[in-house]
């Protein structure tokens, strides 16, 4: 009759190391999302963020504050392109 062995029961540290191990190599098989996903992810949050950003600034700002702002927006829209490389 061929002889029995048994399992060592492993203790807690040693269940958490292979615990951590099992996650890395489910975590190495998944597949990486394209650049083209990663891109259009990333466009969407910097969009919503720029979109709550505004809307809280202009809250935050009183109606002087604001125009002041427009104006020197606009005229560093309209500048020339001699004189943004200047500042």
């Amino acid at each position: 009759m061929p002889k029995r062995t048994r399992k060592e029961s492993q203790d807690i540290n040693q269940f958490a190391a292979s615990a951590v191990q099992r996650t890395i190599q489910a975590s190495e098989r998944a597949a990486e999302p394209d650049r083209a996903t990663i891109s259009q992810v990333m466009a969407a949050m910097g969009r919503r963020g720029g979109l709550k950003g505004a809307a809280t600034l202009n809250a935050r700002l009183t109606p002087a504050q604001r125009k002041r702002s427009a104006q020197r927006a606009a005229k560093a829209r309209w500048a020339n392109p001699a004189d943004k490389a200047a500042k």
